[in-house]
């Protein structure tokens, strides 16, 4: 998601917190992901941001409403514009849906299809290893690929044509899930549409900066060292790596 913000907004100032510490969310009761959602768009506010992006499934299923009532500012999410996205490219109408137990299991993606309207049929499995893999650096090992077979068999047995990616952690994963699934699948990433909702909303509420280069924030409830390396992953090698910040979130503080 920040790749795709920087990418589209060259001249926005990112604030980003990433919650290391007590990932991963997916397992997580949903109050509890609601509660650190809140904690974390909390300290985003007090650091004066003028948008929030909900850049986790599994936070915006469980808190984006608390959230936008909460704050003042707008905010945005990553299931709809997922959504949107893969209702335009299936040719066939069956999509496939991959995220979080959280994610899967509010139905956000099965009520944002059916926003979009008839003629579409979604099929949904959460995968709870991959965000575990994927922080650990892995994207290739044969443990992956065994549970990325697991997980997958339900999908290709619906036929389906297209795929989101329901969570922001997956798209590292894209080629291990199309060696899966084969060419005739597109995978669908929530990133970039998502960034042309920001994008177009900043504009709206003439918020947009007129001038760049930006100044970019990072902060990791967990360690820097192992933050830096993942963002250099994500992010890709031509873009310089904005070092994280270490960053207390103290649930005593919180109210």
């Amino acid at each position: 998601m920040v790749r795709a913000l920087m990418d589209q907004l060259p001249n926005e100032p990112i604030v980003y917190i990433g919650d290391t510490a007590r990932f991963p969310y997916g397992p997580k009761p949903i109050e509890e992901i609601r509660r650190y959602g809140m904690q974390i768009a909390d300290e985003l506010i007090r650091r004066n941001v003028k948008m929030l992006v909900v850049a986790c499934n599994s936070v915006e299923v469980s808190a984006i409403d608390h959230i936008a009532t909460r704050h003042g500012v707008p905010v945005i999410g990553v299931v709809e514009p997922g959504a949107r996205a893969a209702a335009r490219v299936t040719r066939s109408g069956r999509i496939g849906m991959i995220g979080t137990e959280a994610t899967v299991k509010s139905g956000a993606y099965d009520r944002a299809v059916a926003d979009i309207g008839a003629g579409f049929t979604l099929t949904s499995a959460a995968c709870p290893t991959f965000v575990d893999h994927v922080e650990a650096g892995d994207t290739t090992s044969d443990e992956l690929r065994r549970s990325a077979r697991l997980y997958l068999e339900p999908l290709m047995d619906a036929d389906i044509d297209t795929l989101i990616l329901g969570c922001t952690h997956y798209p590292l994963l894209s080629g291990l899930l199309q060696d899966q699934l084969g060419d005739e699948v597109v995978l669908v990433s929530s990133a970039q549409e998502t960034a042309s909702d920001v994008a177009s909303k900043l504009r709206t509420d003439d918020l947009a900066a007129e001038v760049g280069p930006p100044q970019h924030i990072s902060f990791t409830t967990g360690s820097a060292a192992t933050f830096d390396g993942l963002a250099a992953l994500f992010l890709g090698p031509d873009l310089e790596t904005v070092r994280a910040e270490h960053l207390s979130l103290s649930e005593a503080a919180w109210s």
